[in-house]
């Protein structure tokens, strides 16, 4: 005998009250500083289906109930941030930023310091994605020590999202991602797949030596990392944020930054109309002062 009943009819996708929309927003707001205004609900609500599906949840009501208990808040709230942040970068992306590097920011502060052979110069790049930023300030790095034999570097990626975090540490890359790369650095720095069906690359043992990971969220008090930073590269990030929480982040960037130290932000980012103590010294890059 067959069944007809309700059991054998497909469950529909869970729908996103406008309650729970706002719970979720003010949520996300609060932990990562990400502004959800109404017209992104429908856009929410389809990235919270793989964690609903994921967890084996039927309703966004049940779902936002585990998010808020115990459990939840220290497990599947990472997993929720991971969903609805915004990861887009690339290898050399607006590559004037990394000429002004080598051509002003690093001389400058090596002239500042003088002795370079007690501490390397530390470049944080804040918001790292999946990797390409820090991998690409590892070759600028590395080819600008050549011939200086006491230069020395030490880079911190971060990024609030696990799963970018992971992808960033495994250093493999479709081919085609790394079409941005000069081709002297692409024979020099990346490692073919010996599986060339693939067409996968991976960076050099040498690159991923000078890069530390780590989950850092901006929106915590502190950052966690005890080093002072000579360079910051935060780009392509405070877009997605409210002006009062650009202020909070710019001034703790300003704190992480040792005395003229150089922030580069995205080039459509800006610091006007921001109460913090830096100077603009080309378009998009600012000193501390």
């Amino acid at each position: 005998m067959t069944n007809t009943g309700d059991s054998m009819k497909p469950r529909l996708p869970a729908t996103l009250s406008d309650r729970e929309f706002q719970r979720f927003s003010e949520l996300i707001y609060e932990h990562a500083g990400i502004k959800m205004p109404p017209v992104k609900k429908t856009m929410l609500e389809a990235r919270l289906q793989k964690r609903l599906k994921a967890n084996s949840i039927a309703s966004f009501e049940e779902y936002s109930d585990y998010v808020f208990s115990n459990k939840g808040g220290t497990t599947e709230l990472i997993h929720l941030i991971d969903v609805v942040t915004t990861n887009k970068t690339d290898f050399f992306r607006e590559p004037g930023h990394f000429d002004f590097l080598v051509k002003t920011a690093l001389p400058v502060i090596l002239q500042t310091r003088g002795d370079v052979l007690r501490d390397p110069v530390r470049i944080w790049s804040a918001g790292c994605s999946t990797g390409e930023e820090p991998y690409t300030l590892a070759m600028v790095l590395s080819e600008f020590a050549v011939g200086r034999p006491d230069f020395r570097a030490a880079i911190t990626a971060s990024d609030i999202c696990t799963q970018v975090l992971q992808t960033a540490k495994t250093a493999i890359y479709p081919e085609e991602r790394t079409d941005p790369i000069p081709l002297n650095l692409k024979k020099k720095y990346l490692l073919r797949s010996r599986e060339k069906s693939k067409s996968l690359v991976r960076i050099s043992p040498k690159l991923r030596s000078l890069v530390t990971f780590r989950r850092i969220n901006f929106m915590d008090d502190s950052f966690g990392i005890a080093e002072k930073m000579d360079i910051i590269f935060c780009r392509n990030v405070v877009i997605y944020f409210d002006k009062q929480t650009q202020q909070s982040l710019m001034k703790k960037f300003h704190q992480q930054l040792k005395p003229g130290g150089f922030l580069f932000i995205g080039h459509s980012e800006t610091l006007t109309g921001l109460d913090v103590d830096f100077k603009p010294v080309a378009s998009t890059v600012y000193r501390k002062k």
